[in-house]
């Protein structure tokens, strides 16, 4: 965050110079305003092109094995223009390559869940998946693995069959 500061003062700086550089070509016939609005939307646009590019960005960086299950597209006042096109500030990442089935059922698998969200550390969450009953737990010492004929309990959160988690674990 702090080297995005200091490249965001920098495209400040950059525009600043090219605005003093049309006014010393103009002979100074352009107007003094020019410089602080070049180098305000210099860096307002900064801002913006990395917020729309950080998405792309880290999902291009995940290792091999690691899909994106959850994009999560966001819409704020304070950001007018993401209501125009909704910014991905959030998204989910499932380590499917490193999935392993349970022994005493092998329809439920233990998958790492990594959390990413702009300007922040990305969180582990181990869950326990469900494939057949399309259900999700979070993984703890007291989670009561069912065998495949037994009803699940409260700990166990339904999901739609056609979740991208259940589909991107249970098909590898």
């Amino acid at each position: 965050m702090f080297w995005e500061l200091i490249a965001t003062i920098f495209a400040g700086l950059g525009a600043a110079g090219i605005a003093l550089l049309l006014r010393k070509l103009s002979r100074n016939r352009a107007p003094r305003w020019l410089v602080p609005v070049f180098a305000g939307a210099a860096m307002l646009g900064f801002q913006i092109q990395g917020e729309y590019s950080w998405y792309q960005y880290q999902a291009q960086r995940l290792p091999s094995g690691v899909v994106v299950v959850k994009a999560i597209q966001q819409q704020t006042p304070w950001r007018p223009w993401s209501y125009l096109y909704p910014q991905t500030l959030r998204f989910i990442a499932a380590d499917i390559a490193n999935a392993s089935a349970n022994t005493k059922n092998s329809d439920v698998k233990l998958v790492d869940l990594y959390f990413f969200e702009r300007r922040a550390m990305a969180r582990r969450v181990p869950v326990v998946l469900h494939c057949t009953k399309h259900a999700r737990a979070d993984f703890n010492q007291q989670l009561d693995i069912p065998l495949s004929d037994t009803p699940l309990n409260g700990q166990w959160q339904q999901l739609d069959a056609d979740d991208a988690l259940i589909s991107a674990v249970c098909a590898s």
